[in-house]
């Protein structure tokens, strides 16, 4: 999120990024919902920014805005099935340290990464770290429980980034208005990669409901530029890149003339994708 940063209250245009660092700002993601970015687009603390750039243009983004600061304190992991042992791995991996709340003892693999307990208790969220962790997931099998638990951690710790699983559809919305700043969906994420094989297509979801797509330039757009086809706001696609054979032009000028013989890259949600396609392919 943007807190502690200088962007804070200022607008997308205000803030100058592109010029500064060079890097596109696509969107924000506020729990669950994504805004295509505009000129007056306001910046919150709590915003999260959908960047499209270079590596270099993100290490700059980050030098300017997100210092290097190590973290000190170990995430909270609730649940110590599959899903959270895999997200203890993960984060060892990355240097960061970890405590998992779990349940059953039967469950415990390392005494000094695990608290025995029930999540649902002050008393074991405080033994884990709860108070000082730099976020918290939210892993167990049952909705309803993830759904209480990111409720009872966003009351404990307001500021905190919270990121929930869960196991139907159905219960995405409602994890969000619990608080979760972010929620993974095996449904989502499983039918995305099935679709994707399918179809031979390459699809990434950047969060539940946001995917990165590659589609060949239509032929209604072959000799137009990117501003005259006024792409974001026919469809609420963003062009993050184009590609030509081995070279991609990342963030291109929205006055290039987009070439028959490309692939475009695109950032949006189902349905932005879903109104490219009938407005430019057909």
């Amino acid at each position: 999120t943007l807190r502690d940063t200088p962007l804070v209250g200022q607008t997308l245009r205000s803030s100058n990024l592109r010029a500064e660092v060079g890097i596109t700002v696509l969107g924000t993601w506020e729990r669950g919902e994504f805004e295509t970015a505009r000129p007056e687009t306001r910046l919150k603390a709590d915003t999260i920014l959908v960047l499209a750039g270079s590596e270099e243009q993100v290490n700059r983004y980050n030098q300017l805005l997100c210092p290097q600061q190590p973290v000190q304190e170990p995430v909270v992991i609730l649940g110590g099935g599959r899903v959270g042992r895999s997200a203890g791995e993960a984060l060892a991996e990355r240097g960061m340290d970890y405590r998992i709340v779990e349940l059953q003892a039967d469950r415990i693999r390392d005494p000094e990464k695990y608290v025995h307990g029930d999540a649902a208790e002050l008393e074991v969220l405080l033994a884990a770290g709860i108070k000082e962790a730099p976020a918290v997931l939210v892993t167990t099998h049952d909705d309803d429980v993830n759904i209480y638990l990111t409720i009872y951690c966003r009351r404990l710790r307001p500021n905190v980034q919270i990121i929930s699983r869960a196991r139907v559809d159905r219960n995405i919305a409602s994890l969000h208005r619990a608080g979760a700043d972010f929620v993974l969906s095996y449904a989502s994420m499983g039918s995305n990669a099935i679709i994707s094989l399918l179809a031979r297509s390459n699809i990434l979801m950047v969060a539940e409901g946001l995917d990165v797509f590659e589609v060949e330039v239509p032929t209604s757009l072959v000799g137009q530029t990117i501003a005259a086809a006024d792409i974001r706001n026919q469809s609420g696609c963003s062009v993050v890149a184009i590609r030509q054979g081995d070279r991609a032009t990342i963030n291109p000028d929205p006055h290039m003339t987009l070439p028959g013989d490309a692939e475009l890259i695109l950032i949006g949600s189902v349905e932005d994708e879903e109104r490219f396609l009938k407005e430019y392919v057909g």
